[in-house]
């Protein structure tokens, strides 16, 4: 691995055919075809899986639970989205999360829950205890494993994109998201098919009843649980690389207590009437509480490692000073593309965007180095980052000049530093 300089230095910017860190890939890692593969794959988990649900609800239930599941994505997508604003992981990678939660993830789980439920039921002679079984013991582990491959898949081939605990909580919130999208077609709608067959309707129906307990009352539920998987694989990612036991145990963990919580949310109905209250009130909402403080904390740490890592680059003359305080505050990026949308228009207010996107990018790979942390590319992956925010900077370094000094986050050089003599302009 390169070593990691404290204080990056350069001298010019190299010629355009270095502008870009290509690593060489075999044929078969092509991103083309890779991404046809998965691509594939999803399509026919969601032909499969859609075709099992209108089976069992009818096509009237399936249209039904379809309109009514939909109506919880958008904000759950939008809350762990908004957790995502400081390095927005890309879209291609989210998308990817929740076909998987909706589609793979619920084939896998619909397929061996059911198989898994008829051989107990005729091993126990008991079916009853082998829907209580099924629901406590096996669908916890069956789902939860499921869903979590989808963190697992991302955490390996798009690690560059996976950088810290926020970016575990966003995939596995969105992998969550989906499958509990496809669940509540499923349940909503075989509600449906139970309320024409008795001809019951209204708030009294088990429609109604459907839609309160699990979009209304509990939408959280299936993404609470595999955040928890989530969170492990976030830590693990910035664990340093020779604790390789921790790195494993971590996401080990992670999955095994959203086992644990979703088998105590499944089973909080065989403890009496008001099992379910009670699992709600004294487990589910402080749980949500807790982890929604600790992604709330990540990010606001994550503004003050942008603070912390890019004066470093400003004393090497690759940002202005006053870049780095503009850059750790979401208002002032805000201020920045708006300022260079009203004085140069919609494609300068991308480049300011993007500009910001690399430095975040920049920053975090910096501190991960300072930790042990680094990737073998990394000396490749920071000039590749410099030159990007490079050919920007004509633009985004005024915009966020303006950003600083109007939210008063002016660069003031620290007391115990020597930043005599440097020029933050030169090349």
């Amino acid at each position: 691995m390169p070593a990691y300089r404290a204080d990056p230095s350069f001298d010019a910017v190299p010629e355009r055919a270095r502008w870009r860190y290509r690593p060489r890939r075999a044929f078969w890692r092509g991103k083309a075809v890779r991404a046809t593969a998965v691509t594939l794959v999803l399509a026919l988990c969601a032909l499969v899986i859609l075709a099992l649900v209108r089976e069992q609800t009818g096509t009237a239930g399936f249209l039904v639970g379809l309109g009514l599941a939909l109506l919880p994505v958008p904000l759950l997508l939008a809350a762990f989205r908004w957790l995502d604003r400081v390095e927005p992981g890309p879209w291609k990678n989210l998308v990817f999360a929740f076909a998987w939660g909706a589609f793979a993830a619920a084939l896998v789980s619909l397929l061996a829950n059911t198989f898994a439920t008829r051989w107990i039921a005729t091993a126990t002679a008991d079916p009853t205890s082998a829907d209580t079984l099924g629901a406590t013991v096996v669908a916890p582990v069956v789902e939860e494993s499921a869903k979590a491959c989808a963190v697992l898949l991302l955490f390996l081939f798009r690690r560059r994109d996976f950088t810290g605990l926020v970016d575990g909580v966003v995939v596995a919130g969105f992998t969550a998201t989906g499958f509990a999208f496809t669940e509540n077609i499923l349940y909503l709608g075989s509600a449906f098919g139970e309320d024409q067959e008795i001809g019951t309707s209204g708030i009294g129906s088990y429609t109604a009843a459907t839609f309160f307990v699990r979009v209304v009352l509990s939408p959280f539920a299936h993404p609470l649980f595999t955040v928890l998987t989530g969170i492990g694989f976030g830590i693990a990612a910035v664990t340093v690389r020779r604790r390789r036991v921790l790195r494993v145990a971590l996401p080990v963990l992670g999955l095994l207590l959203a086992m644990g919580m979703h088998a105590l949310w499944n089973g909080s109905t065989t403890f009496g009437p008001w099992g379910f209250f009670a699992v709600y009130g004294a487990f589910m909402l402080p749980a949500l509480g807790l982890l929604t403080w600790l992604a709330v904390w990540t990010r606001q740490r994550e503004l003050r490692t942008i603070s912390g890592e890019l004066p470093a680059y400003a004393a090497a003359g690759w940002l202005s000073p006053d870049e780095p305080p503009a850059l750790s505050s979401m208002r002032a990026r805000g201020l920045a593309r708006g300022y260079a949308a009203r004085a140069f228009g919609p494609a300068a207010a991308r480049a300011v965007g993007e500009y910001e996107a690399f430095a975040t990018s920049l920053a975090f790979l910096r501190h991960r180095a300072r930790r042990g942390a680094a990737d073998r590319d990394f000396t490749a992956r920071e000039q590749e980052l410099l030159h990007h925010m490079w050919r920007r900077k004509d633009v985004a370094g005024p915009a966020l000049t303006y950003a600083a000094r109007a939210t008063g986050r002016v660069w003031t050089p620290p007391p115990h530093r020597d930043y005599a003599g440097y020029n933050p302009y030169r090349s």
